[in-house]
């Protein structure tokens, strides 16, 4: 863990997060592939196989997009600056 304290990234300026529209984008094709597969249940009564099969291969690739969209997006919040390395962290302790 760093010690280091809270930098500001500018609250006030969304062009900041460069996530946050992709994040959206992601969770917004998770909500229509959910929707989607639902509205394409078999037990819901008999439909034809290809009208089942083409809900639910388009639902499964707007979950699998959305998915990996937002999978993206947390790796890059949550990812380390690019010059920070566990060795660095462990140089700014030796020197405390």
């Amino acid at each position: 863990m760093s010690a280091r304290p809270y930098e500001d990234h500018g609250a006030g300026d969304r062009a900041a997060d460069p996530t946050a529209a992709p994040a959206a984008l992601g969770l917004g094709l998770l909500a229509a592939g959910g929707w989607l597969l639902t509205t394409a249940r078999p037990w819901r009564g008999p439909g034809h196989p290809l009208t089942l099969a083409l809900g639910w291969t388009a639902s499964g690739a707007l979950l699998l997009c959305g998915l990996l969209l937002v999978a993206r997006c947390v790796r890059a919040v949550h990812a380390g600056h690019p010059g920070e390395t566990p060795e660095a962290d462990e140089a700014d302790e030796a020197h405390c």
